[in-house]
C-alpha cells in the first residue's frame, strides 16, 4: 500500500510521535488542570509544554492564546461563531472547506448575519482586489484558506491580512493544508486567529487540532463547562486558554501532537515543503501529457502552489478513479473533498477529482509507480 492521502490525514506517524503517545498511556494518564497530585500535574505540565511549543511554533508570544481543540473544524467554530454578530458581514474566498462555509452559511440561514465569497486568483493583487470590493460598513471578519485542500493553490494572507486591519475587520486563516509545510508567522502576517489540524501536516494523533486567537479576549464562547478554574463561579472564565477550553482536554494527543511537531522543527519546514514538491512535480509532469488525464492547475510551482495535484480520467468520476487505484494498492481521495466551491471555481461538481496529496514520508519511486498505473487507466 502506498499512501497519497495526506491531505485528508497524514500516515504514517513518525516512530516519535507513536512512541510519545504509547508513553503518555502509561505516565501522563490523569486529567490535567483538575487535581493537585503528581501524575494530574505531571500530565498538565507535558500540556503546557505543548502549548509553549505550539506558540513558539506559529510566531506567538504569549502561549495562553494557544487553544487545544478536537480539530481544525472546532477551532474554525469557536472563531467565526464567537466573533460575529448579529447584522455582522463576513468575506471568505472561493477555495473555502465546509468547515469555513458551513458555519458561515448556517449563521446566514439564520439570519444572523450576511456573508458574500471572493474568487481566489492567480494574481496576488487581483485576489486582493476582489475582496476589497467586497468590504462593507458591516464587514467584521475575513477568512481565507491559506491552501485549497482540492487543488493546491494558495491565498496571498498577508496582503489579506493588511486589508482587513485597514478596514477594521478581523482575519482568520484556515492553515489545515498549511501548518507544517509552509511557514507561518502570526506576528509578522498580522493574523488574528489562526486554526490548524494537528493531525494533518504536524503529523499529531487524530482529534487534536489547535486555534490560537490573538484577539482571544473578543471571542464569545459557543461551548461552557468545567475548566478546572474558578470552579465556583456560575459564569465561563474570561481569560486565555480556560475561556475556550472547557472540559477534558485529549492529554494523550497533545503529548502526540508535541513529539509531531518536534519531528517537523527536526527536519525543517523549507525542506519539508522541498521534498513535497519535488514529488507532486515528477507526478504532474508524468501524467500531465496523457490525452485522457485532466489536470486543472498549472505546473506546481514553489510559493504558489501547495503539493496537492487533483485530476480526473475523462469519462470516469473521481471517486471511480480512487477506487481503480485502491485495487492497485495506492491511496487517494477521490469525490468531493468537502469542497463545494473549490470544486465549482474549477468546474469539476459534475465529476468530483481524484487527489493525491503528498507527504514528507512520501518518495519519487513511489511517485513514479503512481504515474504509471495512472496512465494505464
Amino acid at each position: 500500500m502506498v499512501y497519497f492521502d495526506n491531505a485528508a490525514t497524514t500516515y504514517p506517524k513518525p516512530n516519535e510521535v507513536i512512541k510519545a503517545v504509547n508513553n503518555a498511556f502509561v505516565h501522563y494518564g490523569a486529567n490535567p488542570g483538575r487535581s493537585g497530585h503528581k501524575l494530574s500535574v505531571d500530565t498538565a505540565r507535558q500540556v503546557y509544554e505543548c502549548r509553549e511549543l505550539v506558540a513558539d511554533f506559529f510566531g506567538c508570544k504569549n502561549p495562553e492564546q494557544v487553544v487545544f481543540t478536537q480539530n481544525c473544524t472546532h477551532a474554525l467554530n469557536l472563531a467565526i461563531k464567537g466573533i460575529l454578530r448579529v447584522g455582522d458581514h463576513a468575506i471568505i474566498s472561493d477555495i473555502e472547506h465546509n468547515s469555513v462555509l458551513r458555519p458561515i452559511h448556517t449563521l446566514k440561514e439564520r439570519g444572523a448575519i450576511a456573508y458574500d465569497i471572493a474568487p481566489i486568483d492567480l494574481s496576488d493583487d487581483v485576489t486582493v482586489e476582489n475582496f476589497r470590493r467586497l468590504i462593507k460598513p458591516n464587514t467584521k471578519l475575513i477568512a481565507v484558506s491559506h491552501g485549497s485542500n482540492v487543488f493546491g493553490i494558495r491565498s496571498p494572507i498577508e496582503k489579506l491580512a493588511k486589508l482587513a486591519h485597514e478596514n477594521g475587520c478581523y482575519f482568520l486563516v484556515d492553515a489545515a493544508q498549511t501548518a507544517g509545510v509552509v511557514e507561518i508567522d502570526m506576528e509578522k502576517t498580522g493574523i488574528d486567529f489562526l486554526c490548524a489540524a494537528g493531525h494533518k501536516s504536524l503529523y499529531g494523533p487524530m482529534g487534536t487540532g489547535i486555534l490560537i486567537a490573538a484577539k482571544g479576549e473578543d471571542l464569545c464562547t459557543i461551548i461552557e463547562g468545567g475548566s478546572g478554574s474558578a470552579s465556583l463561579d456560575y459564569n465561563q472564565p474570561d481569560f486565555m486558554p480556560d475561556k475556550l477550553e472547557s472540559g477534558t482536554l485529549n492529554a494523550i494527543g497533545i503529548v502526540g501532537l508535541k513529539a509531531g511537531i518536534n519531528f517537523v522543527k527536526s527536519m525543517g519546514i523549507p525542506a519539508i515543503y522541498n521534498h513535497e514538491m519535488k514529488i507532486a512535480r515528477e507526478i504532474y509532469s508524468r501524467i500531465a501529457c496523457e490525452k485522457n488525464v485532466q489536470l486543472y492547475t498549472p505546473y506546481p510551482v514553489d510559493g504558489v502552489h501547495l503539493p496537492v495535484i487533483s485530476f480526473n480520467i475523462i469519462g470516469r468520476a473521481g471517486e471511480e478513479t480512487a477506487q481503480l487505484l485502491d485495487e492497485k494498492g495506492y491511496c487517494l481521495r477521490g469525490g468531493y473533498h468537502c469542497a463545494p466551491l473549490a470544486h465549482k471555481k474549477f468546474g469539476t461538481l459534475d465529476t468530483g477529482a481524484a487527489r493525491i496529496s503528498i507527504g514528507a514520508f512520501n518518495n519519487l519511486a513511489q511517485a513514479a509507480g503512481l504515474a504509471s498505473e495512472i496512465k494505464k487507466l
